[in-house]
């Protein structure tokens, strides 16, 4: 039975066996978003920022005089690299010990410019921090997550272009589901998921962005308004194994996607992104493949935003605007020229 996608319906996850409610009526008026003045940039450098080169964090150690992508141990770490104990063995209140490390990536000394407006060689810089802390602290640990918030709006409490780097023992919930699901796919189909899932959309209507190694979709679950999936187009399970080339074709998708996210309503367009690789775990990862997930916040301008609520928290996620619609918009902005340049 073919489903009508112009009226009410669900969308099924693969990636995490979850599903979405869809409620495109509400959105077949013509689109009348509001417009907003866009937020002053920041300057290049802030005298008052603990990521600045030169100035002093919040712990008192002074950054050094940086001049690419700057690591550091996160001064206020969620996790500990020693395990505590545990609270025993009741199946009601259970606890477990986890460990791990958390770091923090400056992307570049510039305090105003995030990823969309860094040169293409800066961001392949980010991405070989990127694949270096994965493949240094995959030694340790079985999970490492690097990951960024951008903009106040998704809680992120300094505005100079930064991510980080979390690490643990333990496998967490998200990667854990979606390592499942892609195994059970793959035993199934003898194929990988998300490689079926990138040979499908390739010429689809919820590209946003595409090159010969990689693809910005607007997954057909998404949940966000303007959620993208970034799926390479060859198999690899992880950063570290990416060659020169391909991290140079992904420089240049990562800041012709973001672009375009801050060209939608003329802002800089918050987000939480993520990449999820294969664990480090014994056994054959065939069944992975390497993925970035970005959830940005924003529906209707600068500073209207979606809000997971109500129904979102209690039953499932929800939408109004179709994921086609969304890539349709991002597509109609430019990605290539920066609104503020």
């Amino acid at each position: 039975m073919t489903i009508d996608l112009t009226r009410p319906h669900r969308r099924f996850n693969p990636l995490t066996g979850g599903w979405v409610q869809v409620s495109p009526q509400r959105m077949g008026r013509p689109w009348q978003g509001e417009v907003t003045e866009p937020d002053p940039l920041p300057p290049p450098y802030d005298p008052a920022c603990y990521l600045c080169p030169g100035n002093a964090r919040v712990g008192g150690e002074a950054n050094p005089a940086y001049d690419g992508v700057y690591v550091f141990a996160n001064d206020f770490p969620a996790l500990a690299d020693e395990e505590g104990g545990g609270t025993g063995d009741d199946p009601l209140l259970r606890a477990e010990a986890s460990a791990g490390v958390c770091r923090v990536i400056c992307f570049s000394p510039d305090h105003g410019k995030s990823l969309p407006r860094l040169a293409p060689a800066q961001i392949r810089a980010v991405i070989d921090c990127w694949a270096e802390q994965t493949a240094e602290l995959g030694q340790r640990f079985q999970n490492v997550q690097v990951f960024e918030n951008k903009g106040a709006m998704m809680g992120c409490s300094n505005p100079h272009p930064h991510g980080q780097v979390w690490a643990t023992a333990h496998l967490p919930e998200e990667p854990a589901a979606e390592d499942a699901q892609q195994r059970a796919y793959f035993a199934q189909a003898g194929r990988s998921l998300l490689r079926d899932v990138a040979e499908r959309e390739a010429a689809g209507e919820r590209v946003v962005e595409i090159n010969d190694d990689w693809l910005a979709v607007v997954p057909f679950w998404a949940a966000w308004p303007f959620e993208t999936l970034l799926l390479p187009r060859f198999a690899v399970q992880r950063m570290p194994d990416l060659t020169g080339g391909q991290r140079d074709s992904l420089a240049e998708v990562l800041k012709a996607l973001t672009t375009r996210y801050d060209n939608l309503f003329g802002t800089s367009f918050p987000y939480s992104m993520g990449w999820h690789g294969a664990p480090f775990t014994a056994g054959s990862a065939d069944h992975w493949q390497l993925h970035a997930h970005f959830y940005p916040p924003l529906l209707r301008s600068a500073s209207v935003r979606k809000f997971m609520v109500g129904y979102e928290m209690l039953a499932e996620p929800q939408r109004d605007l179709t994921p086609e619609r969304a890539a349709e918009m991002l597509r109609s902005v430019s990605g290539l020229v920066h609104y503020a340049d």
